[in-house]
Order: structure tokens, then C-alpha cells, then sequence
């Protein structure tokens, strides 16, 4: 759904709609497994930066909710992740701050983002949103086992026979235990 600043300037643009599986990619890994309804509005804000400069923004507020899967850190089995959350963004045309000098940021800037040809794509905005609230690592459980680095077999789900893989930088102290034997 493009957010578009012509129909802005007329009235604010109410959100009702719900995205599909499938419909955004999240990355490798992240799987939406249901349909995720999205409510909010969209609204111009001008700000005014002097005399003749009015830079349009688009204030975006909406939330959503939906259950993810995500692979487990260690042993890569699916992990279900359901997010309730709601945003207030604030978007900028892309250049309207260029040659501005340089300060350090507040907490509010980090809340701002920018929008090019005449437009702001809701997916894109929800996509971004949902990855910053899921867990970055995520585990089945706490006590998870993770794979076997040398069969790749699930240590949660079977024993496995291999050898403790042995770390290449001690093969020389190795070597040299086995001259000092013989």
C-alpha cells in the first residue's frame, strides 16, 4: 500500500488492511504465519523551517500483531514469536536535511525517517518495524544443545558418536607429545 503525499494533502489516510504470508520478505529465516492486520492513520504535518521553506511530513501512527517463526540460534528448529506492537513515525522527504550542520541526536530523531518520490510504502515501514522487535537471537529453550559441529545432527534430539572435533592450533603441541612418547 503506497502512503501518497497527494492524497495526504487532502485528508488524512485511515489504515485498515492486512498483509498476507508471504507478502513482505523478512530475511532468511523469519516466516509470518498469519495474516497481520494493521491499523493507524496517516497524516501530513508541515514543518516550518523559516519564511518560504515548508518541508511535508509524513506522520505515520498504527499497529499491528501477528505470530513469527524464527530458526533457533543453535540447533536451527522453528521458534514461534508473536509481537502485539505499535509505532508513531515521523517521515521526511529524502534531501530535505541535507546541508543542515551537524548535532548530535536526540532519542525523537531516531523516530524519523525519509521518504522519496512522493511516497512512503507501507510494507516497507511494517518490514522494518517487525524485525527491530523481534529477538535477534532467538532459542527453542534455554538448555538447547545446539548441532553437532562434526555429523550436524540435533544434540536436543539424538546422542551422536563423533569424534570431539579437535582444534587446529594444537595439532603442533600434539606433535610434539607424540615425539616426546616415542
Amino acid at each position: 500500500m503506497l502512503i501518497a503525499l497527494l492524497d495526504l494533502e487532502r485528508e488524512p489516510l485511515e489504515i485498515d488492511q492486512t498483509i498476507s504470508p508471504g507478502e513482505i520478505d523478512y530475511g532468511s529465516g523469519i516466516c509470518q504465519l498469519d495474516p497481520m492486520p494493521v491499523r493507524g492513520r496517516a497524516e501530513l504535518i508541515e514543518e516550518h523551517r523559516g519564511p518560504r521553506q515548508i518541508v511535508p511530513d509524513i506522520r505515520l501512527r498504527a499497529g499491528y500483531e501477528a505470530r513469527f517463526s524464527l530458526n533457533c540460534a543453535r540447533c536451527l528448529e522453528p521458534v514461534m514469536h508473536s509481537l502485539q506492537e505499535s509505532f508513531d513515525l515521523i517521515f521526511r522527504p529524502i534531501g530535505s536535511d541535507a546541508g543542515a550542520p551537524e548535532h548530535a541526536i536526540s532519542t525523537s530523531d531516531t523516530e524519523i525517517g525519509y521518504y522519496q518520490d512522493g511516497g512512503l510504502a507501507l510494507e516497507d515501514v511494517l518490514r522494518e518495524q517487525v524485525l527491530l522487535c523481534l529477538p535477534v537471537r532467538a532459542l527453542c529453550r534455554q538448555d538447547c544443545k545446539g548441532l553437532c559441529p562434526g555429523c550436524g545432527r540435533n544434540l536436543n534430539k539424538e546422542a551422536c558418536i563423533c569424534e570431539a572435533p579437535s582444534d587446529p592450533r594444537w595439532t603442533a603441541l600434539a606433535d610434539l607429545r607424540s615425539r616426546m612418547k616415542s
